[in-house]
This record gives structure tokens, C-alpha cells and sequence, in this order.
């Protein structure tokens, strides 16, 4: 591929995502409850044909949400530990703290997502997150951590526009085709300036600004989906369902039978003559609705079938979801809701195996979004704070969840150890950055209220001096006496 023509790039990896597409949205419909149902036998299928169609107990979507809501991002902090505040800035200018949750959520229901760090209007910096049907990173052969090609798609409507991202020679290149006849591609004209090129250098170089969040990335395979291993016990539970509605229809309740006696019938009569010209059968409506049953036969008697035990298929459905809870690390609480007075200790170590799961996840995505932040200082042009976050970390909310009573027990025994009160702010879950400098600024304002003796102003509203001092005075003139 040394030869390659960027058009030629952009038709491969075009491909490539196509093929991709197919894969993300098998599991996105899994996840939005759109479930094929398998598993079941043609006299099944043949008898209830289309009654269970759009019918889903659906498991797959709890499995990625019960992450998601732990993977929160707070800050990233520099090569010497300090928190950068341009980078926060940046974070949440492009909306980023909101929609870094739907590209975690993305990469777990298709096993990839990507953000995208450009200036659009070449002034402010934008962080984008595109989803794995629209997006395409392609890296070195033999250095999977060094970006080659980055491919970002998308239509108008009328139109399909790509947009090329080059290492090999540090160019961008953007091309157009009609959406409907997925014609040729050619050189970008539509939403140009007459100046400005469809082609040009890019300006980071040999960085390529898209970057891949893929979900457990092994070192030889392809990402994958959270759904994937969950989708086979998915549609065994959704069968099993069916089977116990069809029983339920049929069976569930109590069947009862006359014994020894003929099927009740009644005369039918010439209307004419009013003899009885036969007999007929008496409707099974009336007989029930009579309510009362007179056995005329010697010897007949009622029997009684009993209902079908549903439970049976209900076992069957717990060991499935059980089953589920097991491989995919997600506490059993979260799928069967049983818990009654569980200990803190029992349910942290219910937990255990999410909160495993999601710091490894932090490990994988929190690269991710290092190296996009890095980009994000390139753009702006601080090559420095660009270095510095390389080599920093990403602040992670805790990813156990705790009462409050708990995280104040531990925060007050790591003060006992001398702990720094910034480092004991930044464990408490769900404190910003911005919220740890405005403490700090408050616990200097009591200390210089202290230092100068204010000490009316640290426990309440500090008297109006001017105005005691105003009716001091008038108490001591002749009017007032």
C-alpha cells in the first residue's frame, strides 16, 4: 500500500466499514430489544406464526448500561500530578462530559467508537465522538499504536462525504459521491469556499486527529461487543418465555370433564308441526353458563385436570439470567432484583466483578482519551501541556459506589494518617476540579478571617458597623432623651 492513491485509500477502507456496519447494528438491535426468535421448532413456528413477532425479555441492554454509569470521567492531570484546567476547559466547551458516555456506550454495544479533534471553522477546537458505522482508523503495519489512516463518513441526504486523514504523507483529503447511485468518488465541491481547497497539508503533521475507543482490544483480534456472548442466552430466555405464555394460554388453568354420560343434546322441532325432527348438540356456552349440571345417567361423575406447573419454565429463565450475571461480571441484584436486607459487605462483594470490569475498562478508554486530549493541546498549538498529558492519567469517578457514611469513615481515617485534605476531596464521588479550587479558596478566606480576628464572619452576618454607630448617636441627643 506504499503506492496507493488516496482515492484508492479511501474506496479500501470505505469497504472496510461497510462490512463493520453489519456487526454494529446486529448487536444495536439486540440492544434496542429487536431479537430474531430462535431456537424454536417448526410446529412451533407454524402454529403461532407471527404472535410473538417484536417480543423480547430484554437482557442485553442492562449488561452495557451497568458500566456505563460508572465510567465517568472527572479531569486529566499532567506529567507532576496537577489537574489541567485547559484541558477541562476544552472538555466541556465541546460538550464532552455529556456525550463521552454515549461514545463508552457505543464501543460496548459494537465494540468501537471514535472522537474525532479538528477546528471546523479554523478558530475553535472541536471534540466530536462518531460511532463505529461512520468512522475508520487503520494503523501501521507491525505498530498498532501508531495511527496511519483515519476515514470519517457521512450523507446529507443527497450526498456522501469522506473525509481522509493521512500519516504516510500528512495531507486531508475530502471527496464526494451521490448517496443514491453510490457512484465514484470524486474531489469535494459542495459547502467550499471558492478559496479553499479540497485537499491541503494537515496541519499536525503526521497525527492522525481520529481516534479509536475500542472495547477490550486483544493484542491479536478485533474488538468486541459486550451483547455478543450475552445474545445466545438472550434467545433461549425469549423462547422459553414463548413456550410459557403458549402454556399459560392452554393450561394454566384447572380443566374439568363429565365422566359416564352422553355429550348433552336437545330436541330440534318442525317449526310446523312441532314434532322432533332430530337432535343436536347443546352449545358448550350455555352448558358453562348455566352454571348448575344436572347428571341424569347413573353412574357419571366429574373429573378434574390439574393446571400445568408454569414454575418450571421460570426455574429455567433464573438459571439463564444467572447464567448471564456470571459471564458478563454483572451483579445478579441488577437482573433479578433480589435484595433484601443485604449487608454492605454482601453487596460490596456483589459487586466486585463490575467494579473489576470497569477499572480495566478505564485502563483501555482512559488511553484513548489521553491521546485525544494530547491532540486537542497539539491543535491548540501547546506542544508542552501535549507532552505532559502523554505521560498523565485520566481522573476517574470511583467506580465502587459507596454510602456517604461510608466514604466520610475513610476520608476521616486517612486524615488520621495526614493525608492532604486536596487529595481526600478528589476521592469523594462526583467533586469536579472546579469545585476542589473553590474550596480551597474558601478554606484560605476562614484563615485569613481567623489571621485578622474576624471571627463574627467565619459564624455568621457581621453587624452593619455604620448603622450602630448612627443610632449610638441618636439615643444620646436631647430629642431622643
Amino acid at each position: 500500500m506504499a503506492d496507493e492513491r488516496p482515492i484508492d485509500t479511501v474506496i479500501r477502507l470505505r469497504g472496510k466499514l461497510e462490512r463493520r456496519k453489519n456487526y454494529a447494528e446486529q448487536w444495536s438491535n439486540y440492544y434496542n430489544g429487536q431479537h430474531p426468535l430462535k431456537f424454536t421448532s417448526p410446529e412451533f413456528t407454524s402454529k403461532t406464526g407471527d404472535l410473538f413477532k417484536g417480543f423480547a425479555d430484554n437482557w442485553c441492554k442492562v449488561v452495557p448500561d451497568a458500566s456505563v454509569e460508572r465510567l465517568r470521567p472527572m479531569a486529566f492531570r499532567l506529567e507532576d500530578g496537577s489537574i489541567d484546567k485547559a484541558a477541562g476547559k476544552a472538555w466541556k466547551a465541546s460538550e464532552c462530559d455529556v456525550e463521552v458516555g454515549l461514545a463508552f456506550l457505543e464501543a460496548l454495544i459494537s465494540g468501537r467508537s471514535f472522537a474525532l479533534v479538528w477546528k471546523p471553522d479554523g478558530v475553535n477546537t472541536e471534540i466530536t465522538f462518531q460511532n463505529s458505522s461512520h468512522a475508520i482508523v487503520e494503523y501501521e503495519p507491525g505498530r498498532r499504536g501508531v495511527r496511519r489512516y483515519g476515514l470519517t463518513v457521512y450523507s446529507d441526504g443527497s450526498h456522501e462525504f469522506a473525509t481522509l486523514f493521512s500519516r504516510p504523507d500528512q495531507m486531508v483529503y475530502r471527496y464526494q459521491r451521490p448517496a443514491a447511485s453510490a457512484g465514484q468518488w470524486e474531489t469535494r465541491t459542495i459547502g467550499l469556499l471558492p478559496s479553499e481547497s479540497a485537499h491541503f497539508a494537515n496541519p499536525l503533521g503526521d497525527v492522525v486527529p481520529l481516534v479509536e475507543i475500542a472495547n477490550r482490544s486483544r493484542l491479536h483480534g478485533k474488538p468486541r461487543s459486550e451483547i455478543e456472548p450475552v445474545a445466545p442466552l438472550q434467545d433461549a430466555v425469549n423462547t422459553i418465555w414463548c413456550h410459557l405464555m403458549t402454556a399459560a394460554d392452554e393450561l394454566a388453568l384447572p380443566a374439568r370433564a363429565v365422566l359416564g354420560m352422553d355429550r348433552p343434546t336437545r330436541e330440534i322441532l318442525d317449526p310446523d308441526s312441532g314434532e322432533v325432527i332430530g337432535e343436536e348438540d347443546l352449545p358448550i356456552d350455555r352448558f358453562r353458563s348455566d352454571r348448575l349440571l344436572w347428571l341424569e345417567r347413573e353412574g357419571a361423575s366429574i373429573a378434574e385436570f390439574s393446571a400445568a406447573d408454569l414454575s418450571n419454565y421460570t426455574r429455567v429463565i433464573e438459571v439463564a439470567v444467572q447464567h448471564i450475571a456470571a459471564q458478563t461480571r454483572t451483579p445478579p441484584h441488577y437482573l433479578l432484583g433480589q435484595m433484601v436486607n443485604v449487608s454492605a459487605d454482601a453487596l460490596t462483594a456483589a459487586e466486585s466483578g463490575l467494579v473489576a470490569k470497569v477499572m480495566e475498562l478505564q485502563r483501555f478508554f482512559g488511553a484513548a482519551l489521553r491521546e485525544v486530549m494530547r491532540i486537542e493541546a497539539l491543535v491548540s498549538g501547546d506542544t508542552g501541556r501535549a507532552a505532559s498529558l502523554a505521560l498523565g492519567d485520566v481522573v476517574w469517578r470511583d467506580a465502587q459506589f459507596r454510602s456517604d457514611a461510608q466514604y466520610a469513615d475513610a476520608l476521616t481515617k486517612f486524615k488520621a494518617i495526614n493525608v492532604p485534605d486536596e487529595a481526600l476531596w478528589e476521592r469523594i464521588p462526583g467533586v469536579t476540579p472546579d469545585e476542589i479550587e473553590r474550596w480551597k479558596s474558601m478554606r484560605q478566606d476562614q484563615a485569613a478571617a481567623i489571621v485578622g480576628g474576624d471571627m463574627a464572619s467565619l459564624y455568621g452576618v457581621k453587624p452593619d458597623e455604620s448603622t450602630d454607630q448612627t443610632e449610638a448617636e441618636g439615643e444620646s441627643t436631647p430629642e431622643a432623651a
